[in-house]
């Protein structure tokens, strides 16, 4: 087994960001090699669109204060939580949104790309917002227990039971912290369960729907790891077994699990029903895997079906100049992974069906964008890290967090045929310390939606949360 390792710089150049893909055996790739991007957003009469290339912010667009502005298509800033004139990361990787007993609507999110930048901004933890009216985000606490201090990319929430858990992780590793939260009867005041040190390792998560088993994974150690959670109180080691998983979520009944980045696949399915059966001494077992020749790092995959038929959500995150089983992160790299579809209704067999990515992300416009502000960012640029859907049953929208080009939406009622209908990038906020990018947006959070007011929540790295309205009937 071989591990490649990718740098970056999150707060000063002296503050190196460590993480790891991991590959052996190489599997077939798809038939969807680089194509073109997706068509692209047709914007309204009200909206600022961007000025040339899909996805493109340019040094001419800061120098004539558009970017300062920021881009809409489709989309009204609702409301926002931010840290003006923040120093570090002030945003992370994922946006929670939950509902509790009494109707009470509440968001959570990760303060920071790596922790502890945050601390010089005075805001460390996975900050708790009552969202009852979400033109004005009220924080209501900050959790500061060890895994909600250094989540990394595992914060997670369990609508059926009501719980936050996240394991204590960072770019490479950390001693797997598991920290549970009940937040069913107040979300605005999540109670700590319990706080142990049974994840292994941490950097990324996954939590069945049910909310009864948490799954910490690291991509630079074999020891993705579940975790019984269903006495929030009492957590129990049930299971660690020989893969390295970046991100993973878990079908709907909690029998399969969709590993990113797993053993130098794209995509490994597992077959976990004995872990979910609570079977003495557990085996899993591999269905399937899929790779594909522009891939990156792959960051997660989630399950949805569309009229029936079962698909997965990816998507890779940052470039590299050596796609496929062997990529390692470049700064500014030929190669982005981006976004795709994934075809599981044979899940023995599953295919890509399509692909999620911008004209940024093609070969051969890396050179002409070379030069824009943050583009050489090694843990940023144009690419992708985080999409989502709104509901796992026949989703109209995927929204992608893709970084330089901020939050784009994705019609994919014809997952064979996505196209972008609406895209958000956040204004521009001023920075105290420029390194390792020039202000600009760092959009890198999976997104959270609420469907019934057709907005997305997710934040951004460079300045926080952010609530986006889709306009002009789009969704």
């Amino acid at each position: 087994m071989k591990y490649h390792f990718y740098l970056g710089l999150i707060l000063v150049a002296t503050s190196s960001l460590i993480a790891c893909k991991s590959s052996n055996n190489s599997a077939p790739a798809s038939s969807v090699a680089d194509g073109p991007s997706n068509p692209r957003a047709v914007c309204g009469p009200s909206d600022r669109p961007e000025t040339g290339m899909q996805g493109r912010v340019s040094q001419a667009d800061h120098d004539a204060g558009l970017a300062t502005l920021g881009f809409t298509c489709n989309t009204e800033l609702v409301g926002s939580y931010f840290t003006p004139n923040a120093i570090g990361t002030v945003g992370g990787f994922k946006v929670e949104r939950y509902v509790d007993k009494t109707g009470r609507e509440c968001a959570y999110y990760d303060s920071t790309l790596l922790y502890p930048s945050n601390v010089l901004d005075m805001d460390a933890g996975v900050n708790v917002l009552d969202m009852s009216d979400p033109t004005s985000p009220l924080m209501t606490a900050r959790l500061v227990t060890p895994a909600m201090l250094s989540p990394h990319e595992s914060v997670v929430v369990s609508q059926q039971a009501g719980v936050l858990a996240a394991v204590m992780g960072n770019p490479a590793f950390y001693p797997g912290i598991v920290d549970v939260y009940d937040l069913s009867e107040d979300c605005r005041n999540p109670v700590l369960k319990s706080s142990a040190p049974i994840g292994v390792i941490g950097h990324e998560s996954g939590i069945t729907p049910d909310g009864k088993t948490f799954y910490s994974s690291s991509p630079g150690t074999p020891t993705l790891t579940a975790v019984d959670i269903s006495d929030p109180a009492l957590p129990k080691h049930l299971w660690t077994g020989n893969y390295t998983s970046h991100g993973l979520s878990l079908s709907d009944d909690g029998n399969r699990a969709y590993l990113a980045s797993g053993n130098g696949f794209g995509v490994l399915i597992l077959d976990v029903s004995d872990i979910q059966a609570r079977t003495a001494n557990p085996q899993v077992s591999e269905i399937a895997t899929v790779s594909w020749d522009n891939q990156t790092i792959p960051q997660n995959a989630m399950p949805f079906t569309r009229n029936g038929k079962a698909y997965l959500l990816e998507i890779d995150e940052y470039s590299s100049n050596e796609p496929g089983d062997n990529a390692s992160v470049t700064s500014h790299g030929e190669f982005v992974g981006a976004g795709r579809i994934i075809d599981i209704s044979d899940e023995t067999k599953p295919r890509v069906v399509s692909d999620l990515r911008l004209a940024v992300h093609d070969p051969a416009n890396r050179e002409a964008i070379a030069d824009d502000p943050g583009a050489f960012n090694p843990t940023g640029g144009y690419a992708g890290h985080y999409c989502s859907v709104p509901t796992r049953v026949n989703p109209d929208i995927a929204a992608c967090s893709m970084i330089l080009s901020g939050l784009r939406i994705f019609d994919i009622r014809n997952p064979e045929k996505p196209k972008e209908i609406a895209y958000f990038n956040a204004p521009v906020q001023p920075r105290v310390l420029t390194v390792p990018a020039p202000a600009s947006n760092w959009a890198m959070s999976r997104p959270a939606f609420v469907p019934e007011r057709k907005e997305i929540w997710y934040t951004d790295g460079y300045s926080g949360f952010y609530v986006v309205r889709l306009t002009n009937g789009v969704w």
